[in-house]
């Protein structure tokens, strides 16, 4: 694993360094998300530390945005929980956060990259993203309850 990467644009940062993630922010907007409402924040935790992160700062240097992929660095490669709070939106940071995964010397060669979004395919086909060309061959295992039955996700029904 190489050293962490930054890049910068009007005003904006971003960085590789998990040291640098703000935990509670990432938290505080996947737990709100579509994708992963209720997540607890020890989930949150554990996937940052296993995955390639991209945070977005702003001038003050707070947590304004993530991109996170997981990859073996070498073939595979998933990219997901992207975002940019909505008080920086409409700048070019989305754009801007998906240049920097794109140039990223560990995903590079990568024979797949994939992705998951409801609403965001205008943004991601800039990008060289596209359905898949044999959606027949893909297969998931999903789980979208998973959150709701965790431990940290309050008092269960019947319990």
């Amino acid at each position: 694993m190489n050293a962490h990467r930054q890049w910068r644009h009007a005003g904006y940062v971003v960085d590789t360094d998990h040291a640098r993630l703000d935990v509670e922010a990432v938290h505080g907007y996947l737990s709100r998300s579509y994708w992963a409402a209720g997540i607890p924040r020890e989930t949150v935790e554990r996937s940052l530390a296993g995955s390639l992160c991209f945070g977005l700062y702003d001038a003050t240097g707070a947590q304004v945005g993530l991109a996170r992929v997981i990859t073996d660095r070498a073939t595979f490669a998933y990219l997901c929980d992207v975002y940019v709070l909505e008080a920086h939106r409409g700048r070019g940071l989305a754009k801007f956060l998906m240049q920097c995964v794109g140039e990223h010397p560990e995903l590079q060669g990568l024979r797949r990259f994939l992705l998951v979004t409801a609403d965001a395919y205008g943004l991601y086909s800039q990008f060289g993203f596209a359905s898949p060309a044999r959606p027949d061959r893909l297969m998931e295992k999903l789980d979208p309850e998973v959150y709701a039955r965790s431990e940290n996700a309050g008092p269960r029904r019947g319990s």
